[in-house]
């Protein structure tokens, strides 16, 4: 059996194109898993993973623990907003008070750009980044692409553009470095004010008119406005940024071709995108949450055999 080339999943920035469609082989078959009606397997039996969320998350922290508990994993959830974190615990010792519990996997979530890269340094435990502020999502990325992948047979070759606050969005990098590996081709669009100023040296276009985006792309993937992030206001209102960069129906169905619409959720319906789009059938946003488990069984797994 191949086995990953990395002992952590920090980012897809470590990643090989071969541990890509390691990962995809491998989800592939918990997909079919998750499907059965009995949806567990005793794979990882012996192995104890935490969930450390250092930020709020529902939906990857939901669909971590159900690709754990899928895998027969033992699961420790831990919420920073009610730990010792609040008194003034450092990060390394909150782990090792975990690890010191036997844990042999740690997914963690943390405001703070590479928190995972400087964890996988000093602790003897495998770490799977579940986000870092605005640096990378790397599970997102692989389920994105996995989505894909299944709606139009493959990623290399397609035209994707990401749409929305590229700036605060740490999904939005990891696809970037996730489709440029697997030979598709990206564009950003968004507000000016919203794109970072170097982003066509991770070799992307930048597209500031979301129409001409649209008649390029075969994927459309809308990020939503990270409004927890913006300290300062980057555009005029809400209402202006929909009507320069929010998909309505009326929008898709007057392309001449027809797109593939995704989302990495939470969506602010009647933003980035209208529910008559988020429910349509070229949108595979529920898609991509079934993917999600799936993909997240297959890291654990792969990472969870280079313990023993």
């Amino acid at each position: 059996m191949s086995e990953l080339s990395v002992k952590h999943l920090l980012g897809i920035k470590y990643l090989k194109e071969t541990d890509i469609q390691l990962i995809f082989e491998t989800a592939n078959h918990f997909k079919e898993v998750i499907n059965r009606s009995i949806k567990k397997v005793p794979s990882l039996r012996d192995i104890t993973i935490a969930n450390i969320f250092f930020e709020n998350s529902t939906r990857t922290k939901l669909s971590f623990e159900l690709a754990e508990k899928r895998l027969s994993a033992d699961v420790l959830n831990f919420s920073a907003s009610q730990s010792s974190v609040k008194k003034g615990e450092t990060l390394i010792d909150t782990v090792n008070n975990i690890l010191s519990m036997k844990v042999d996997m740690v997914v963690m979530r943390h405001p703070n750009p590479g928190a995972g890269i400087f964890l996988s340094k000093h602790v003897n435990a495998s770490i799977v980044n579940a986000g870092d502020g605005a640096h990378e999502h790397p599970t997102q990325a692989l389920l994105d692409s996995y989505s894909i992948r299944e709606r139009l047979g493959d990623v290399a070759g397609k035209n994707v553009v990401i749409v929305g606050d590229i700036l605060h969005s740490r999904v939005a990098l990891s696809n970037i470095f996730a489709l440029k590996l697997q030979g598709a081709n990206v564009k950003v669009c968004g507000p000016k004010t919203l794109l970072p100023k170097h982003i066509e040296s991770l070799g992307v276009g930048v597209e500031t008119n979301l129409r001409k985006a649209l008649e390029w792309c075969d994927v459309a993937n809308m990020l939503r406005i990270q409004n927890e992030r913006l300290d300062i206001s980057y555009f005029p209102t809400t209402r202006e940024y929909t009507q320069q960069f929010g998909v309505n129906k009326k929008l898709l169905d007057s392309l001449d071709k027809e797109i593939v619409i995704m989302h990495p959720g939470p969506i602010n319906r009647g933003v980035e995108i209208t529910s008559d789009v988020a429910d349509s059938k070229q949108s595979i946003i529920l898609n991509q949450v079934e993917n999600g488990v799936a993909i997240r069984m297959a890291v654990i797994y792969l990472l969870a055999s280079k313990i023993k």
